[in-house]
């Protein structure tokens, strides 16, 4: 059996999926290795939606593929959303490649390393009922108190700017059982908090399972999720404004193991530039969205996803996003230069933006996120936070992190004997992007 090294690109929702894959792999007695260069196989699994996930991975296999040694080189393979967008260009562009696998193939990841050890370059893009139930295997063993959760596939919206439908197909749900059941399994080897996946997240099970008592199957899933004693927090990621219904901000208020915080993707505070992007909504409309979870949940912390520069976004519209950020407050984000996708409708539209000017409003829209974030940030000095502790600080020196009911991250002097557990920490220090404290407890 092989070797195999798994590099991902890209979101949580690609790392979830390389994880199943490397569960598969050692169910068919494969060996999973950090160790690159003793690897039998590498596989690349990268994000289509930001060209820079792209590029990395193609430069990467290239390298892999190139390289000079005596020794056997290994095979390598593209496997994910790049694989299901370039599909078979990629075996022209990397010459050599051995593993070309789609989406809804991962789990047929180590059949298809076996017909490769007999032929040439092998291509998987084929859509697969039911694949939405094989993203669910952990390498968990208890080192770790947070896991992710796929909860669905696929994607109905077709934004214009955005390459998922074409990547990974419709919309397809797991049902709530087999989730119930991946959750109170995962709690026994000391998971405590759960973040669902699925690109449009909120909007599961819609048009598939019915609404019960005027709730969504989403926040029906929360609940069932909520009562489950040995889960301490919930969160999801990512939704969209669209299904964030009542229902759901409700939910923030009656269910404490949502915590104090949610994500609410805006892309821009312009409603020319939203209707450009087929985003279904209006600015007003989201900022009431912000304002009812902020009167639901004191302490609410808010994250977003802007698109700076998008085709014939003007001075005037990129102002209306600088004001629609600053009114709902946001304390953490993520802030992106258009790129062209290719497939996507946005790559034939006029009035791209110019590559300086792109760079000066992102630059501008990140500066005033950082500030915001810092004045956030600081309101908590002082405070006695709950923290679950999640490992070791990234920097080490005997630092602990953890994160607040808000996902603010908190570093703290700490024995690793209180990982999986939740300490009190009092706030001594902030940073735009992170807080520092001592033990209360």
């Amino acid at each position: 059996m092989s070797r195999v090294f798994i590099k991902t690109y890209g979101c949580q929702m690609n790392e979830r999926d390389s994880e199943a894959v490397a569960c598969k792999l050692l169910e068919y007695g494969h060996e999973i290795t950090d160790e690159e260069e003793k690897a039998d196989v590498i596989l690349l699994n990268t994000c289509s939606v930001r060209e820079k996930a792209e590029q990395k991975a193609i430069g990467k296999a290239s390298r892999l593929l190139n390289r000079s040694s005596t020794k056997k080189k290994p095979v390598v393979g593209v496997i994910g959303c790049m694989a299901q967008n370039r599909g078979m260009t990629l075996l022209d562009e990397l010459p050599g490649l051995g593993l070309v696998v789609g989406t809804q193939k991962f789990h047929r990841v180590p059949e298809l390393l076996e017909r490769k050890s007999s032929s040439g370059p092998v291509v998987e893009l084929g859509e697969e009922i039911g694949s939405q139930n094989e993203i669910k295997h952990h390498l968990h063993k208890g080192d770790s108190p947070t896991a992710f959760v796929s909860i669905m596939q696929g994607c109905n919206m077709n934004c214009s700017f955005c390459i998922v439908p074409k990547t990974r197909g419709i919309e397809r749900y797991r049902s709530i059982s087999e989730i119930l059941q991946e959750i109170e399994e995962l709690t026994l080897v000391g998971v405590k908090e759960v973040t669902l996946l699925g690109q449009i997240v909120n909007a599961y099970g819609r048009g598939q399972f019915e609404r019960v008592d005027g709730k969504s199957p989403f926040v029906q899933l929360l609940e069932k999720i909520h009562e489950l004693p040995k889960i301490h927090r919930i969160r999801f990621t990512s939704p969209h404004p669209i299904a964030f219904g009542n229902d759901l901000i409700d939910a923030f208020g009656r269910l404490p193991k949502l915590g104090q915080h949610a994500h609410l993707p805006m892309q821009s505070g312009s409603n020319r530039i939203l209707e450009s992007m087929n985003r279904p909504y209006k600015i007003e409309k989201f900022l009431h969205i912000v304002e009812s979870l902020r009167e639901k949940v004191p302490g609410m912390r808010l994250s977003t996803d802007v698109i700076v520069g998008f085709p014939g976004e003007t001075l005037e519209d990129f102002e209306l996003t600088k004001k629609a950020f600053v009114q709902a407050g946001f304390e953490m984000g993520f802030i992106f230069k258009y790129s062209d996708r290719s497939g996507t409708p946005s790559v034939e539209m006029d009035g791209k933006v110019e590559v300086d000017e792109l760079e000066r409003r992102n630059h501008e829209l990140l500066d005033l996120l950082e500030k915001q974030s810092l004045s956030s940030n600081r309101r908590m000095l002082e405070q006695a936070v709950e923290v679950l502790v999640e490992g070791e600080a990234r920097k080490g020196g005997g630092q602990l992190m953890g994160r607040t009911r808000c996902f603010r991250k908190v570093n703290f002097e700490g024995d690793p004997s209180m990982i999986g557990e939740i300490r009190m920490i009092e706030v001594t220090r902030a940073t735009p992007y992170s807080l520092f404290g001592t033990l209360t407890n």
